[in-house]
């Protein structure tokens, strides 16, 4: 396990029942992957949230469960990652209790650390801020991998060969007028729920 100074969250953040809530409090908060013993991280400054059985956005919508879905009906603190248009991994982080299927989708991160892996993995000779914008992008630098899906974020011996994804509470204030609220992305289909205001981002 790598040493950290850091305060990890704890399973209690990602058990609360209001995943709006959860989708604003992760703005700020630093998502870290460990691979190797190799640590990537970024600032969280785009969160959306998909409110379980109830939001025709949700891949849980109506309470619909598939050998993919399955993970999003487990206990909060939980990594969601599946695979879009068959080659981006997209991070989520499941929240609630066991059998609410609420969500957070991570959209960017600011890079932070291990910027010359990062420069590996995406094959850039520079990395901006700007690079961790996308759900796909977000993944591509921390090295997560939709083979990732189902990993706990909470209890680290659970995983193989020390290799972990969890997130970090470094104190870094986000002054709630910093942030702006709105309809998702990429989520027609869902009809009226898709101009629900539950994307939030630093602006």
């Amino acid at each position: 396990m790598v040493d950290r100074n850091f305060m990890e969250l704890s399973h209690a953040f990602y058990t609360r029942n209001d995943v709006l809530d959860i989708a604003r409090d992760l703005l700020g908060k630093v998502l870290c992957s460990s691979f190797d013993g190799i640590v990537t991280s970024g600032i969280i400054t785009e969160t959306e949230a998909y409110a379980g059985v109830t939001d025709k956005a949700s891949h849980a919508y109506n309470g619909r469960r598939t050998q993919r879905t399955e993970i999003m009906f487990w206990d909060g603190g939980t990594a969601y990652v599946y695979l879009c248009y068959g080659m981006h991994s997209l991070f989520n982080v499941v929240t609630s209790l066991q059998g609410i299927p609420h969500a957070v989708l991570v959209r960017a991160i600011k890079p932070l650390e291990g910027i010359d892996v990062m420069k590996e993995r995406t094959g850039k000779k520079a990395i901006g801020d700007k690079e961790g914008i996308g759900p796909g992008k977000v993944s591509k630098l921390l090295g997560i991998h939709f083979s990732h899906s189902g990993w706990s974020l909470v209890e680290p011996e659970n995983q193989l060969y020390g290799d972990r994804i969890w997130i970090e509470d470094r104190m870094i204030r986000v002054d709630p007028s910093e942030i702006v609220s709105g309809p998702r992305i990429g989520v027609d289909y869902a009809g009226e729920d898709a101009l629900l205001p539950y994307r939030f981002r630093i602006f």
